[in-house]
């Protein structure tokens, strides 16, 4: 009976293996300081409607 068990963990892991290998990166890539950059940029830009075209 042992036997039987000996090959169940390297089937289950080959899967999970074969997923990432074929995992690609399709969308476009930003510098991290470029996203924060233009966050800033967003908020000054909100914050200076909510000054200069009151609701």
């Amino acid at each position: 009976m042992p036997d039987d068990k000996k090959g169940g963990g390297f089937q289950s892991a080959a899967g999970l293996i074969r997923y990432f290998d074929e995992e690609e990166d399709l969308g476009p890539i930003f510098d991290p300081k470029l996203v924060l950059y233009i966050a800033v940029i967003f908020g000054v830009v909100i914050e200076l409607l909510k000054v200069f075209w009151p609701i």
